[in-house]
């Protein structure tokens, strides 16, 4: 992998969300995603899976369940900086712009990056973290890298059905910005890939 497969990792992933995001319909924009998810993370030279692993992969995706798909507002929350080491990037650099309520399970911290490119970013981790998904969490949304579902301040679109692993999760030869006491459900969230 080179600094050109990244680049065309990213902009595949933009061209996937744009598309997830033009399709009225959120259980095939979610066939979408899942299928062309699938291919990049398959064959695409940028694919934190291993390549050992590659050949035949399918994520672990939940079927779409609707009850899990929420257009809300971003509302105020205190200032927060998040700086997260790590030995490829640096301190990554993070701050609170909101909250989120999710009826029925709680509230979500969002952030943006405050570097370059910047981003809006929506971690997750569940109660079924280490269990039924990834141990470290997932994501939701992650704008700098094209995984933006839609909306704005006043109705942004959080479905969590679309709630992916990083890309540590694959291998440890990443290394992934994982979520803060403000990102944590005392629900379980058994929507979106799950682990294998």
């Amino acid at each position: 992998m080179d600094s050109w497969d990244v680049r065309d990792w990213r902009r595949q992933m933009f061209d996937l969300y744009a598309a997830v995001r033009a399709e009225p319909d959120p259980a095939q924009a979610h066939r979408l995603w899942r299928d062309r998810r699938d291919v990049l993370l398959s064959t695409h030279p940028a694919t934190a899976v291993p390549a050992d692993a590659r050949d035949g992969f399918r994520a672990n995706v939940a079927p779409y369940d609707p009850e899990f798909r929420f257009e809300v507002p971003v509302l105020a929350a205190d200032p927060e900086r998040r700086e997260v080491p790590t030995p490829t990037d640096g301190l990554v650099p993070f701050e609170r712009v909101g909250r989120v309520e999710l009826p029925g399970l709680g509230s979500l911290d969002v952030w943006w990056l405050d570097s370059y490119g910047g981003g809006v970013f929506l971690p997750l981790r569940d109660a079924g973290a280490g269990e039924s998904t990834y141990g470290g969490g997932r994501y939701v949304l992650d704008s700098v890298k094209g995984a933006d579902l839609g909306g704005d301040r006043a109705a942004l679109v959080v479905d969590l059905n679309f709630a992916f692993q990083p890309s540590c999760a694959y291998s440890s030869d990443w290394v992934c910005p994982l979520p803060g006491p403000g990102n944590r459900l005392e629900a379980r969230v058994d929507v979106g890939e799950l682990s294998p």
